[in-house]
């Protein structure tokens, strides 16, 4: 996988863009100047970035792995220490499929019936590889997502989901907090 360099990453036009950023050569961005990127993020080979009016934010040590797309009107957040596995697809804006509307970007909006509404990941959400996220979604801070999971509904703290549609299946260990604070504590000069 070759990442681009810094000058490449800043020529592109993001919102912002912190330190130590690794983009891949082979990931494609549209509307980067509602993109902004903290620090220490990877972003791998085939990923789509699409932002709408609501922008995209990726915190500090976020990883999206190949073949991820993060697309929509709405806005997306995924805080600090938050991670994709490949494949995975997370959406803040849907069409109507109920037949009352039209569907699709090449009919007129007043034909449609897309709806948009913001995803937000907090701290140390990690989603397995193939899971797709709905619009207006929120994974609070520790969720872990198993692969080949629809998420339909908010995810409570800590907790581990899986399912098509999702549910809590069990408990997430919190020892990655205590790990968090000894990792940042190493990193003060």
């Amino acid at each position: 996988m070759a990442m681009l360099d810094r000058e490449a990453i800043e020529c592109m036009g993001f919102a912002s863009v912190g330190e130590n950023v690794q983009i891949s050569d082979r990931a494609s961005f549209y509307g980067a100047n509602r993109i902004n990127l903290d620090s220490n993020i990877r972003i791998d080979d085939f990923c789509v970035l699409a932002a709408g009016v609501g922008g995209i934010e990726l915190g500090k040590y976020v990883h999206i792995a190949v073949g991820s797309t993060l697309i929509g009107a709405g806005k997306i957040t995924l805080s600090d220490f938050s991670g994709l596995s490949s494949r995975v697809s997370i959406y803040s804006s849907s069409d109507d499929y109920s037949g009352a509307k039209m569907t699709n970007p090449t009919v007129p909006i007043a034909y449609t019936g897309v709806t948009h509404a913001s995803v937000f990941f907090g701290k140390h959400v990690i989603v397995g590889s193939g899971s797709v996220i709905l619009p207006g979604i929120t994974l609070e801070e520790g969720v872990a997502v198993g692969a080949l999971s629809l998420v339909t509904k908010n995810c409570k703290a800590f907790g581990i989901y899986a399912g098509n549609p999702a549910r809590r299946i069990s408990e997430r260990k919190r020892d990655l907090l205590e790990l968090e604070w000894q990792f940042m504590a190493s990193q003060s000069p």
